[in-house]
């Protein structure tokens, strides 16, 4: 029933929006196509590998110039993505909520979110099957787990917090984010992407085990789309613009993932060596399990349904956070998106 009023309430949305635009226009807007936003600026929060398909088709089929921005700058991470995005050097940064919600709250940064391509998180304590082989929280208590500086921190104090365990409990090691550490025995578990980290382990000949995060009390979006309340007030064409051309990438990024590895492997992050075969993998896994889901098919690529922004605030609650969806997400702009282009949802 949950799912069902969710799309009653988001129908309505862009039903209301699409009659306000009709009534001042006539017909479906396309202002945003004939408008220039100038250069666009989007802070990645990671390397430039398959993670960010959809935006790599989103610029290389001419989706974005076709929304009104003269160029396209991708700026791979890892960094402070909601530092970036408060200096002004990016107008969209791609974040996850648990990140982003303590700088909203302890700095009181003027930050929302207004879209996800991640439904689902992708983190995960990754173990080797015949090591630790780490499949509970519990699991976690007296093991050396490898954690990365900066968010991944953050995430993993939240891990511990929503599973009642004292970080006393486990002894958190400083990795960077290869995973040798792991291989190597260097840690127990490795805090990681399930549809990165966990797939190169696995490819080295290792059974891997997977603790994720969504399914240990950790549910919440990722390479969500951050943006200052400014830009939301002030800059909301070229917001709408950018979502505009990211759905229709996104769209080519799913009918086609082999694309998207190459276009990451031969063209956007070619000076990486990143290897094709596991970029393919990526690509595919990611679609799979954390961009499409019912609500998606029923609501919209990029859209964070009522329920799932709800699950995002408990998740936050259980972690020490306590913040309600209106101080953390605006829909607003997807859902006027959606109204004004319906043939995004076919």
């Amino acid at each position: 029933m949950a799912l069902s009023k969710t799309k009653v309430r988001f129908a309505a949305l862009i039903a209301t929006a699409a009659a306000a635009s009709l009534a001042l226009t006539g017909c479906a807007p396309a202002a945003e196509e004939s408008s220039d936003f100038g250069a666009l600026d989007v802070q990645f929060s990671w390397i430039k590998n398959a993670e960010f398909a959809g935006e790599y088709f989103a610029d290389s089929n001419g989706y974005y110039t076709e929304a009104g921005f003269s160029s396209v700058n991708f700026i791979a991470g890892p960094t402070a993505t909601t530092a970036v995005v408060l200096s002004g050097d990016a107008l969209v940064g791609l974040s996850d909520a648990v990140a982003v919600t303590p700088v909203i709250l302890e700095e009181e940064a003027p930050l929302k979110i207004i879209g996800a391509t991640y439904q689902k998180n992708p983190f995960t304590i990754l173990s080797l099957k015949d090591g630790a082989n780490i499949q509970t929280a519990q699991d976690l208590i007296g093991r050396k787990i490898g954690v990365q500086a900066g968010g991944n921190e953050t995430l993993f104090d939240a891990l511990l917090a929503a599973n009642g365990i004292d970080a006393s409990q486990v002894t958190k090691v400083p990795v960077e984010y290869d995973p040798a550490p792991l291989v190597n025995g260097e840690v127990d578990g490795f805090l990681a992407y399930v549809t990165n980290e966990s797939i190169t382990v696995a490819n080295q000949g290792f059974e891997v085990t997977n603790l994720l995060f969504a399914d240990n009390g950790l549910p919440f979006v990722a390479e969500a789309f951050v943006v200052t309340q400014d830009s939301i007030d002030n800059n909301r064409g070229a917001l709408k613009a950018f979502l505009l051309a990211t759905i229709r990438g996104w769209k080519d990024a799913i009918a086609n993932p082999d694309e998207g590895a190459r276009l990451a492997a031969e063209v956007y992050g070619k000076d990486l060596g990143l290897d094709i075969a596991k970029e393919k993998q990526q690509s595919s896994a990611q679609n799979e399990l954390l961009v499409v889901t019912e609500e998606t098919k029923a609501n919209g690529l990029l859209t964070i349904s009522e329920a799932l922004q709800q699950q995002n605030i408990d998740t936050l609650a259980a972690a020490g956070y306590t913040i309600t969806a209106e101080q953390l997400f605006d829909m607003s702009l997807l859902a006027e998106v959606y109204a004004e282009h319906p043939e995004l949802l076919e």
